[in-house]
Formats: structure tokens, C-alpha cells, sequence
């Protein structure tokens, strides 16, 4: 085999950053950052452990797994690494309240978190601020793999937490485990060819919620695998039969390598990612935020509701567009008519509203019925910063044509103050734990690299 088959400049080049990265290389205000990224991924865990797929997971998996080293959040529970890894993943991508990037379609903490913990739990002395480096490393490296393979990637029917997930996970997995860029390497093409996850999910399936868990153990093995000795796949994103972009996009003008290294040491991306304060798929929220805003503007209510006319980007259409129909909670959860009934007659769009008697709701679904969600090229034509930007014409029973306009989600235009962070957390924690609980877990992560061994969070996280 000729040595260009092998090339591998990218793949090696996000080996050396993961491999390289120290907490003291890390700005400050990115340690910051991370830290509120972890507490809200928490509290997202937390809130899903008895959540009925979770249950499931929890239950089944304890049957056929006899090692008990690693915790469950939010429970009482223990299990193997992986499948606490699996576990705790899905649980975290439990109800659509986790954070996403703001370009990539990705959530990031369901896939870094879990392996992290499970490895500070299986290996004794990794400080806080060993903790933090891994998890820079995780949330790095994730949004630059969807970057790079653009929208189409999901368009096509893919789902990036699965599938660009891998990469996350196995670049925290291998820092926290100081493997070396060559290890690196291979962790990564061990990950890669884990890769898989089908958008038909979000139809109705709790699958759907297991993809990020599934990512995040690949990860874990991956990093596990490598460091072992175990080779992979070398240049995993670069080859041109069977590598990572080329087989996961239609055509090579589809995904664009060099997004893989833009900017290391000077463009940190976990900046770029947003925290939900809408419990549904982040599509949708740029339209939620646009009525909201006209509802301040203009007052009328559900029943003054005539038609609203969403006009978006084709990911917007394909991902959240589709005709509602009742088949559980992901379904309603990824879908833009019942979020927009949903805002109008409960005025909001959290935990709360996403019960059994609401999803088959008669008021609800004839309200969904008059949402409509078309497609716009233009938006589509200004690429992937502009996916989720949406022109929202609502059209009141008296004739008033209300329109607004938005290109991204207020959350995605600033990041929240800690406040609002901590103030989630607490909401979606205290349904699990006691309150002197939470607010211990709560210091504890704020003051992360204070601690000599991060296995004291995994303590904390136990019901």
C-alpha cells in the first residue's frame, strides 16, 4: 500500500491537539465555560433517571452486567463502565434538555461526561483539573467533526450525536487516560468505525435517547482499546474508500476537512455551544423565540389562531417539520407543531408539558394542525450558521398578519448567565435529589479544579 493511502494529516493533527492540551493551555474563560456546560449536562442526567427508557436501560442491563464499579446518576445503581457510559449517556439525552452547539448539530456534554466519569471511577487520582482538560478535549473536537460534515449529514438521514458522537467521547476518553497522539490516533479510528444512528428514530422510539449513550461507550472503548495496543483505523476522516466523511456524506463537495483543525489555540468552540431552556429539540426554538416575541408585542391567544407558517431551512423541515402525529415523547419532542401548540396554550415549553394526556391533547393536536412548516432555499443557501434561522407569519382570526423573523435562538445569541445555569440545574436535579444534595454537587463542580480526585462528583451523583 502506497503511503498516500494512509495519509493522515487531519486525524494526526487532532491527535496532537487532544494529547497536548493541559488545563494551563486552556483560557480561563473556557474553564469557566466548562464547568457550566458540566453542571447543566448533570442536571440533565439527573432529572432522567427514572424516566421510563432509562428505567429500562437501568433494569435490563443490570441483569445481563455483573460488575458493579461505576454509578448510575442519579440512582442508586451501579454498573460496568461501558454500560454506565450507555446508561448515563441516554440519560443525559433523556428528555431534549441538553446543550447544543451553535453550528454543529451536536449535543456535546451526553457524550463527554459519561466515559469521563466512568474512568475516574475505575482509575483512582485524576484531579479536577485533569478532569477539565479531558473535557475541553471532548467538547472540541465533537462540534469540528459535525462542522466539517455540514447539515447534509443529517439530511441525508443521519444522526450526528451518534455518529459524530464517537469522536467526542473518545477524545475526552483518551485525554483523561494521557494516551499519546499515536494512541490518540488509533482511539479515533476505533470510534469511527463504531459510528451509526438513523434520524428515522426521532418518529417515535425511545432509541432516539439511547444514541448519544451508545457514542459515548464507543468512545470509552475506543480510548480503552487504544490504550491497550488495539490499532485503528489511522486516517479515519482523510481515506477515500471507507473513511469517516466520504462514506457519512453523499458527495466529497459535501464536508470540508480543513473545519476539522480550524483555529486550535486560538477559535475554542466549546464557546459556541448554547444551553436549551425549551425541553424539545434545539430546531425548534428559533420559531419558539419568535412567538414569544410577537406574543409580547401583539396580545391574542391559542384560539385567536388562524394559521402559522414557519419558513425555514431544509434541515429545519426534515428534522422538526413533519406532520404531527401522537407516538410518544421523543416524537413530540422533535416536532415543531406540537412545541408551537404547545407555547401557545401553556405558555411555555418545559418538563411540564410533555405529559401522556398532553401529547393526544384534541385542543393541542387541532392547534398542531394549523402549523405549517415550509421550506425556504433561500435560508437553506446561506449555509449551516443559518440552519435554524426561520420567517414565522402567523395569521390571527381577524385578519392580522403578525411576522418576525429570527436567525438563531436567544440562547444561541448569548450564552446564559450562571444564575440561569445553576437555577436549571437545580429545577431539573431536586426532582431527584435532596436539595442539600444538589447544592453540594452544585459547589462542587463550580470549584472542579480545586479537587485532587474527580471521582468524588461520581459520589455525589448517587441517589
Amino acid at each position: 500500500m502506497s503511503s498516500s493511502a494512509t495519509d493522515n494529516p487531519y486525524t494526526r493533527e487532532i491527535a496532537g491537539f487532544v494529547s497536548g492540551l493541559t488545563y494551563d493551555s486552556i483560557p480561563d474563560e473556557v474553564r469557566q465555560r466548562i464547568k457550566l456546560l458540566m453542571l447543566d449536562a448533570l442536571g440533565c442526567g439527573i432529572y432522567a433517571a427514572n424516566l421510563e427508557w432509562s428505567t429500562i436501560l437501568q433494569r435490563t442491563l443490570s441483569t445481563i452486567d455483573t460488575t458493579r464499579e461505576c454509578t448510575v446518576w442519579g440512582t442508586s445503581h451501579r454498573l460496568s463502565a461501558p454500560h454506565a457510559a450507555l446508561v448515563n449517556g441516554t440519560q443525559v439525552q433523556g428528555f431534549e434538555l441538553d446543550d447544543v452547539h451553535k453550528v454543529g448539530v451536536l449535543h456535546t456534554g451526553c457524550l463527554v461526561l459519561p466515559p469521563l466519569f466512568a474512568i475516574t471511577e475505575i482509575r483512582a487520582g485524576t484531579s479536577g483539573r485533569e478532569f477539565i482538560a479531558a473535557a475541553v478535549a471532548g467538547y472540541e473536537i465533537g462540534p469540528r467533526v459535525s462542522i466539517c460534515m455540514g447539515p447534509e449529514h443529517i439530511a441525508q438521514g443521519w444522526h450526528s450525536g451518534a455518529t459524530v458522537g464517537v469522536y467526542a467521547s473518545a477524545a475526552a476518553a483518551a485525554r483523561v487516560l494521557q494516551l499519546d497522539a499515536d494512541k490518540t490516533v488509533h482511539a479515533l479510528g476505533i470510534a469511527g468505525t463504531q459510528s451509526c444512528g438513523l434520524m428515522a428514530a426521532q418518529f417515535g422510539s425511545m432509541v432516539k435517547r439511547m444514541h448519544a449513550g451508545r457514542a459515548a461507550q464507543s468512545g470509552l472503548y475506543a480510548a480503552q482499546l487504544a490504550g491497550g495496543g488495539f490499532t485503528g483505523i489511522v486516517n479515519v476522516f482523510e481515506s477515500e474508500y471507507g473513511g469517516f466523511c466520504t462514506t457519512f456524506s453523499r458527495s466529497r463537495d459535501r464536508f470540508n476537512l480543513a473545519e476539522l483543525t480550524a483555529g486550535f489555540g486560538s477559535v475554542w468552540q466549546s464557546m459556541n455551544v448554547a444551553l436549551k431552556f425549551y425541553s424539545c429539540v434545539g430546531s425548534t426554538h428559533s420559531t419558539l423565540d419568535a412567538i414569544s416575541e410577537l406574543r409580547a408585542q401583539h396580545a391574542f391567544a391559542a384560539d385567536d389562531i388562524a394559521s402559522v407558517v414557519v419558513h425555514g431551512s431544509e434541515a429545519t423541515v426534515n428534522h422538526v417539520g413533519w406532520k404531527y402525529v401522537p407516538q410518544g415523547f421523543t416524537a413530540a419532542q422533535l416536532n415543531l407543531s406540537y412545541c408551537v401548540a404547545t407555547l401557545l396554550i401553556d405558555g411555555e415549553v418545559f418538563v411540564d408539558q410533555f405529559t401522556e394526556a398532553k401529547l393526544t391533547d384534541p385542543a393541542r393536536m387541532a392547534l398542531a394542525a394549523k402549523v405549517s412548516v415550509v421550506h425556504d432555499p433561500a435560508i437553506t443557501a446561506r449555509g449551516p450558521k443559518f440552519r435554524q434561522m426561520v420567517h414565522v407569519e402567523i395569521m390571527v382570526k381577524d385578519g392580522t398578519l403578525l411576522k418576525r423573523t429570527r436567525e438563531v435562538s436567544r440562547a444561541k445569541e448569548t450564552f446564559a448567565a450562571e444564575s440561569e445555569v445553576v437555577k436549571k440545574f437545580e429545577t431539573l436535579a431536586s426532582h431527584v435529589l435532596p436539595a442539600a444534595h444538589v447544592r453540594e454537587l452544585r459547589d462542587t463542580v463550580l470549584g472542579l479544579e480545586k479537587i485532587d480526585d474527580a471521582a468524588r462528583l461520581a459520589r455525589l451523583l448517587i441517589a
